[in-house]
């Protein structure tokens, strides 16, 4: 496969069957299958403004300092006349843009709810059978609809910042359920330190068991690099604890079952609908709307063929 011999041109074309939903994608999964399982996962969400993208693209430096092969996954709104990603390739990551060891891929979400595009885990398949070391998704940041991110990632860091409430909203939206990582980030702003004692004060509240992970609090100020070195060393020691209590496994496991079940049903409904007008869905529609057919038997016939 030439993606792995650091071919960027390989790669983007595996990607882009991956959200043209080419037929050949079936194929390119056989082959990369037994490549995948190696490279660290790492989700970032967290409210619009609080600095996501300067923070990743702070980690993808930090990551190459020390040598590692990085991958960018930055999944955007979709553009209501294109479909396309409405920002492109982001412009606080074009630092790394021609480093050949840093691939960043903007992904239109077309309106999928939870931040993600449906093709976000094929996609991150395919990085991480290209040999990248450390993966980084980046949500749309959408708000409580984000934690679909922790489906995906080994280690998912939630982005706050002062001045914009995200304490609160974090409650509100069940960050605090899925935050391996709060990054407090702008920490040189007034108010980041009621921040990260809100935070503390959620956690506080929060039932671990002695061998539970308790998520750290690490302020950054991203674009000056401070406490990046503090944020990638808490990482690390997250991946480590993931290993040694088996949870790794169990979380990789039920990505494997997410993008199953998402593939499945994604044929399921090709297979049902057919094109507009012309499907049996169609027909079965139109019975159950002149009262001959109750939905659940509608469904059922429809499941049976």
């Amino acid at each position: 496969m030439a993606a792995r011999t650091g071919d960027q041109r390989a790669l983007a074309r595996l990607v882009s069957l991956v959200e043209d939903s080419s037929p050949d994608l079936r194929r390119v999964m056989k082959v990369i299958a037994p490549l995948s399982g190696h490279a660290h996962v790492l989700g970032l969400t967290g409210s619009p403004g609080v600095g996501k993208s300067t923070v990743t693209a702070a980690l993808v430096r930090r990551y190459r300092d020390e040598g590692l092969h990085v991958g960018v996954l930055a999944v955007d709104p979709s553009s209501p006349f294109s479909g396309g990603a409405l920002l492109g390739d982001r412009i606080r990551m074009q630092d790394h843009a021609t480093d050949e060891h840093v691939f960043i891929r903007s992904m239109a979400s077309r309106g999928h709810l939870g931040g993600l595009s449906w093709a976000t885990p094929q996609a991150l398949r395919i990085l991480d059978a290209a040999g990248f070391d450390v993966v980084l998704i980046e949500t749309v940041g959408v708000g409580q609809a984000e934690v679909e991110i922790a489906s995906l990632a080994d280690t998912t860091l939630v982005v706050v910042a002062p001045g914009l409430g995200d304490s609160v909203q974090a409650a509100k939206a069940g960050i605090l359920e899925i935050a391996d990582i709060f990054v407090v980030n702008k920490s040189d702003r007034p108010g980041a330190h009621d921040v990260v004692r809100d935070i503390r004060n959620m956690l506080a509240l929060a039932n671990y068991a002695s061998s539970d992970w308790k998520p750290p609090i690490i302020s950054t100020t991203a674009p000056t690099n401070d406490g990046v070195s503090d944020l990638t060393a808490a990482i690390d020691k997250h991946r480590t604890w993931l290993a040694s209590e088996g949870q790794l496994t169990k979380r990789r496991q039920a990505r494997a079952r997410d993008e199953i079940s998402a593939i499945a049903l994604t044929e399921l409904r090709h297979r049902m609908g057919g094109l507009p007008g012309e499907s049996r869905l169609d027909e079965l529609a139109a019975r159950v709307e002149a009262g001959l057919l109750d939905p659940y038997t509608a469904a059922d016939e429809l499941i049976s063929g």
